[in-house]
């Protein structure tokens, strides 16, 4: 038995939609920073007493959606691997699921990590990514910690993340406003799917990111925070946008979400520098630096409860029990 862990990530510039389905392949390039405080951990056990793959997740066994996305992947791993036993999967979420707070990220990104080694693969990070990719795309970027750049590639060899090296804007802090802790009515894929062939913005979105890719790396290799931010923010609000305008029109906002947002501006305003990130969900991640945590989180404990908000910071890569 093989148990890994995994970390969530934020996108700061987002992935979203589909070039390749079934790979995966996305259209365009995303960064993420991984967050410390959101993590699954995952064990995997190639057992040949099984008839059929096991899967529990936070300790109850796998609906039948949940459980084929599991099965499916691991039939991948035992093509890739020649390890042709069935899997007893156990996962622990410390992280709300399907609230936008990107879960599957750090699920498959662990998945991935347990399951290959538990069928005897001993992959490099890229290869880790790529294979991590095919669960879910963004959990190509939980293989690694800090700020990580999804490079889309045209095929499967060359789809993976890539870590950024910086020694600029390490003081970095998350945040996370968990408003909604229910599962989101419409998921990241269907939500994609919608935006990408009914949206008539799709088209501007793709040239747009690449644009916003290359200026938030321009920001992070120059530690400027407030370009940083302000990139990271209207980026977020553009994604948001493909879902208002495709057919039908869907939001993944609420009432909550909405005064977070306008709470985040009323302290920019006066003078707390602090940015919004939304992904597909109701919850709020709000950017800053150390010194204005403690004003935010005051701020955002009055107006939803201490309970809602918690403060993370840039997280580490896979690793191994």
């Amino acid at each position: 038995m093989v148990t890994a862990v995994a970390h969530t990530n934020i996108a700061l510039i987002k992935y979203w939609g589909k070039r390749d389905a079934n790979l995966i392949i996305p259209y365009t390039g995303s960064l993420s920073l991984t967050l410390d405080q959101f993590y699954t951990e995952t064990s995997v056990n190639f057992d040949q007493n099984l008839d059929r793959d096991e899967v529990s997740i936070d300790d109850q066994s796998a609906a039948n959606n949940s459980w084929q996305r599991v099965h499916d992947f691991l039939e991948i791993v035992r093509e890739k691997s020649g390890a042709h036993l069935n899997a007893k999967v156990v996962s622990r979420n410390h992280v709300p699921t399907a609230a936008g707070l990107a879960s599957s990220a750090s699920a498959f990104a662990a998945l991935a990590a347990a399951a290959s080694k538990a069928a005897g693969m001993n992959l490099n990070n890229q290869e880790l990514s790529r294979l991590a990719r095919r669960g879910s795309g963004s959990a190509c970027r939980s293989i690694f910690g800090g700020f990580v750049e999804w490079q889309r590639g045209t095929d499967d060899a060359d789809s993976y993340a890539v870590p950024i090296d910086t020694p600029h804007l390490s003081d970095i802090r998350v945040v996370a406003l968990t408003i909604e802790k229910h599962q989101k009515p419409i998921s990241s894929r269907r939500g994609m799917a919608l935006s990408v062939t009914t949206s008539p913005y799709y088209p501007t979105w793709v040239k747009v990111v690449e644009s916003d890719l290359q200026s938030i790396k321009s920001a992070i290799n120059q530690d400027d925070f407030t370009r940083f931010g302000t990139i990271s923010e209207l980026n977020a609000m553009r994604m948001h946008a493909l879902t208002l305008s495709s057919d039908p029109d869907f939001l993944y906002f609420n009432g909550s979400t909405l005064d977070a947002m306008n709470e985040v501006k009323r302290l920019r305003h006066s003078g707390i520098e602090c940015y919004y990130t939304i992904d597909a969900g109701p919850n709020v991640k709000v950017i800053c630096q150390t010194k204005n945590v403690k004003e935010i989180t005051t701020t955002f404990s009055k107006l939803f409860g201490p309970d809602k908000v918690i403060v993370a910071q840039p997280g580490p890569g896979i690793k191994y029990l």
